[in-house]
């Protein structure tokens, strides 16, 4: 296994990491992993402006998986991270893993579970998982009706990866029709082939990660995250326009029942179905009357929960993931600040519609001083000693303090001394903790 590769009793042998992406995610986790004593060189691909302050950047995309397979073996990459779904669903850790690079993530297999929502739904069904009804259609008239049955308001899905942006909550039927036909109609592209049409439920979203290596499960942490575009979470979904850590709602009663009902259930039905999953869960979770219904899965950290998650992180990351990856999650555990942690994203004005590349960026080093405060890079290059915006999402603030209230107003402070006219963001991250209604 890695851990005894690593480590034995009397010593620290480091190695050298590989971390594949170069979102704020993949900031962050490089941020964390460059501390641990048990990182040598770390590497990332492709990474962005931010990311090189702490580790060597790659030209190497994170879809191109023989690249990322001739890098890693050429470099003496003793263990992989893969951050973002898309080399993950195209099989990137199974490569990896063929070549002998130790690697943290779910096979292409088990990375179905983000990848089609009918084959997670289909998963609940035989595991009793609790869900919202539902079906799928690959034609928009079967869709259209199952809609009417289920009335307004009606949540319009596609069924494959959609960078967050796939999942349309139609008040009307109108709405709904129109949902139905625009994502058919190719406004996902072809992960809009099949669509799923569910129940809306009223309640308070919730995210939870987990470790897991086959049937060994072990509980990480819970955030809330706002996807939608607007103040007071109004407008069209997105990526993720910020999140706070953990989630107040996660009481230890629920987080048993999150447990027992959600992710040992999905842990079981997925070895059984000879698809056994190795990394972290994301369960997406509505809280109806105190009771866990699962949303959807994800195989990765959360962008942007995974900056509000990290921060408050006390063990050393490396550790604990090549302890999943090798299946000795029972020798690990996660220790946790009791901090709650916020973070702000800054995007390029137009998102999430077209918007302009290559404006500067200014006051990161200013924002940084602040206490609690880290800057996490997600659209980022240096262009000489300019910092220059390419993406959508371009910036993650994140601040800890004593709880979400002071986190928020570190953040904000920080992002004030962001120089940035072409970007913009939300002011109310972080507004329903904070007002004490969750719905």
């Amino acid at each position: 296994m890695v851990q005894d590769q690593v480590r034995s009793r009397n010593r620290i042998a480091p190695v050298n990491i590989l971390v594949v992406g170069s979102g704020g995610r993949e900031h962050a986790l490089c941020w964390t992993l460059a501390a641990s004593p048990l990182a040598n060189q770390l590497y990332c691909a492709p990474g962005n402006g931010g990311i090189a302050e702490v580790a060597v950047c790659v030209d190497v995309a994170a879809d191109d998986v023989d690249g990322l397979v001739k890098f890693a073996t050429s470099t003496s990459i003793r263990f992989a991270v893969v951050g973002p779904e898309v080399p993950l669903v195209a099989g990137l850790v199974d490569a990896l893993e063929a070549a002998g690079i130790a690697t943290f993530g779910p096979s292409a297999a088990a990375a179905q579970l983000e990848a089609s929502k009918s084959f997670t739904k289909d998963v609940c069904a035989r595991a009793g998982i609790p869900t919202a009804t539902w079906n799928n259609f690959v034609e928009p008239d079967g869709a259209k009706a199952f809609a009417r049955k289920l009335g307004a308001p009606v949540v319009v899905k596609a069924d494959g990866l959609a960078a967050g942006k796939g999942v349309l909550i139609c008040n009307t039927l109108e709405e709904a029709d129109a949902g139905i036909d625009a994502i058919l109609g190719g406004k996902f592209g072809a992960a809009g082939n099949r669509i799923v049409v569910e129940q809306y439920l009223d309640g308070t979203e919730v995210s939870v990660f987990a470790l897991v290596h086959g049937l060994q499960v072990q509980w990480l942490a819970s955030a809330q995250d706002h996807k939608q575009i607007g103040e007071g979470d109004t407008g069209p979904n997105t990526g993720g326009m910020g999140a706070y850590s953990p989630a107040p709602e996660m009481t230890p009663e629920l987080e048993a029942k999150v447990m027992q009902q959600v992710l040992l259930p999905t842990a079981r039905q997925m070895a059984d179905d000879g698809r056994p999953y190795t990394g972290v869960l994301f369960a997406g979770l509505m809280i109806v009357d105190g009771e866990p219904i699962l949303l959807e899965y994800n195989v990765r950290f959360g962008d942007p929960e995974c900056q509000a998650i990290l921060p408050r992180l006390r063990s050393d990351l490396l550790t604990l993931l090549i302890a999943a990856r090798d299946g000795a999650l029972e020798r690990v555990s996660a220790r946790w600040s009791d901090d709650a942690a916020l973070t702000v994203v800054l995007a390029s004005k137009g998102y999430p519609g077209s918007y302009g590349k290559g404006s500067e960026i200014r006051g990161i080093a200013e924002a940084n001083k602040l206490e609690g405060v880290t800057v996490f890079h997600a659209g980022t290059v240096r262009d000489g000693k300019t910092l220059r915006a390419v993406a959508g999402r371009v910036l993650n603030v994140s601040a800890l303090g004593r709880d979400v209230g002071e986190a928020q107003k570190r953040a904000y402070a920080a992002v004030d001394r962001i120089d940035w006219p072409e970007g913009f963001y939300r002011r109310d991250i972080g507004w329903r903790a904070l007002a004490g209604s969750h719905e």
